[in-house]
């Protein structure tokens, strides 16, 4: 991890000694750090108490070690997952980064349930990823060329069974954020990966029934 990231889960452990227990936890990586979902959820008047410990650029392994700050020391009712999309790259784990993650994905589920039995965990499908946008350079398509819809798809279907296996939750949201090709939505997209408020908007709107 960089400074940043240590800096980020150094701050998420003193805020987790004054943290309220038992209440709704989103956690993950960029794709979670960088949803608004306290706010969204106070503007359309929901009370409860939602922290977020999402923290960018974190592959699973990375998760697993922190798994106490960014997940366990809360104790939480309820559990939002999005993390491992820094994992599907040939660059850190070779072609077995599809292997690699889920076997670590379980490995953060039984942990969870083994601690916390009564939580309610919700798997969330990967978000849709976009190559072909006008600004996309060599580099960034490098970066984010195994986030194709098919890789993506497989690796949902793979979540999905997760969730089935452990009798967890598996939520997409992915319906309002796709177009015709299967990608991101322009209109949504920072980066390609990354989405701007008014995708996670659309993502709300998918998930709050579960809050």
């Amino acid at each position: 991890m960089d400074d940043n990231q240590k800096m980020k889960i150094q701050n998420f452990k003193y805020l987790n000694e004054n943290a309220l227990k038992g209440k709704i936890l989103f956690t993950g990586s960029s794709l979670m750090e960088m949803f608004p979902v306290c706010e969204i959820a106070r503007s359309r008047g929901i009370e409860q108490v939602i922290y977020n410990r999402g923290v960018g650029g974190l592959n699973t392994d990375q998760f697993l070690e922190n798994i106490d700050i960014l997940l366990l020391d809360l104790e939480p009712s309820k559990v939002f997952i999005n993390i491992g999309t820094n994992d599907i790259t040939e660059e850190r784990y070779g072609s077995q980064w599809m292997f690699h993650l889920m076997n670590n994905f379980c490995k953060i589920i039984e942990i969870t349930k083994s601690k916390f039995p009564d939580t309610e965990i919700y798997i969330m499908a990967f978000y849709p990823a976009n190559l072909h946008l006008p600004w996309q350079t060599e580099e960034s398509i490098k970066w984010m060329e195994l986030r194709t819809p098919e890789n993506l798809t497989t690796c949902n279907m793979l979540l999905k069974d997760i969730a089935k296996k452990y009798e967890c939750n598996y939520i997409d949201c992915n319906a309002s954020l796709i177009d015709e090709n299967g990608e991101q939505k322009e209109e949504y997209a920072i980066d390609g990966v990354h989405m701007y408020a008014n995708g996670y908007l659309k993502v709300f709107e998918a998930l709050k029934s579960y809050l």
